[in-house]
């Protein structure tokens, strides 16, 4: 007797009480998330998440990719009247801007550093328009959900979430120049590569230009500050909230590296 098994696409979801599933590619009909775990009776529109969605959005400047999509969010389930119904909450947001002739030389070759040979090899199935599953977009549905975790933290326990650009290839931000206790969005969003530090934010906005006229690109760090978090998160041994955080960001298409605090400089 002969038994075949198939390796199924599984790995979308993340959370255990606040569970986040993502869902879309790159050119498909659209993206988006469903979120389970949601309290009942909490104000949530539209507007809570596109604020964050119009701030990922691409096409903004000339750093980022030229792709123009509105990415305007559709609350399809699990809010009534305003108010959150305790059921899972269903986001949408179709894709408007597909180019699929884009990306015609691609489909003779795997890309370097992209998902193309490990989907290709592992399913039998590669995404040549886009990427499919492995694009950025699919971070829209994190984004979404992101709001909605963030309007929940922010009512629970007064918990704010904010990050801002700290380093670009060679330029990095001095220790201490950032205030992480005064620090406001207002100041991340000054200039378009969202590092609060005018001086440095030029310099970093130099450096992309340069490799970006090349047709390349360039890593960089990103800083992210949790203030007033609740006490007693995560759980012992496997389940603990470092082990949860770099879980999370670490499934980020392109991110290589995650450190805790002062991380490896001790």
């Amino acid at each position: 007797m002969c038994c075949t098994t198939e390796i199924q696409a599984a790995g979308s979801t993340f959370g255990n009480y606040f569970r986040v599933t993502t869902f879309g590619e790159s050119h498909g009909g659209g993206v988006g998330c469903i979120v389970d775990g949601c309290p009942p009776r909490i104000p949530l529109s539209e507007a809570d998440m596109q604020a964050d969605l119009d701030r990922r959005r691409p096409g903004q400047s000339r750093i980022t990719t030229p792709r123009k999509e509105t990415d305007t969010c559709k609350i399809c389930s699990g809010v009534s009247e305003g108010l959150t119904t305790g059921t899972p909450i269903h986001v949408f947001v179709p894709n408007t801007d597909q180019r699929g002739h884009d990306y015609k030389e691609m489909s003779i070759a795997y890309r370097p550093s992209h998902a193309d040979a490990t989907y290709d090899m592992k399913y039998g199935v590669r995404a040549v328009k886009g990427g499919g599953r492995s694009s950025a977009r699919e971070t829209i549905g994190r984004v979404a959900s992101g709001a909605i975790a963030k309007k929940l933290l922010k009512q629970f326990s007064g918990t704010e979430v904010l990050a801002y650009v700290s380093q670009v290839h060679q330029v990095v931000l001095p220790d201490g120049s950032v205030d992480h206790d005064t620090l406001t969005l207002d100041q991340i969003e000054s200039n378009i590569v969202r590092c609060p530090d005018p001086e440095y934010a030029e310099k970093m906005i130099a450096a992309i230009d340069a490799v970006r006229t090349r047709g390349d690109s360039i890593g960089g760090v990103v800083t992210c500050i949790v203030r007033n978090a609740p006490r007693g998160l995560g759980s012992p041994v496997f389940d603990k909230l470092e082990a949860e955080l770099a879980k999370a960001v670490m499934s980020l298409p392109a991110t290589k590296g995650f450190e805790f605090g002062s991380g490896f400089a001790g």
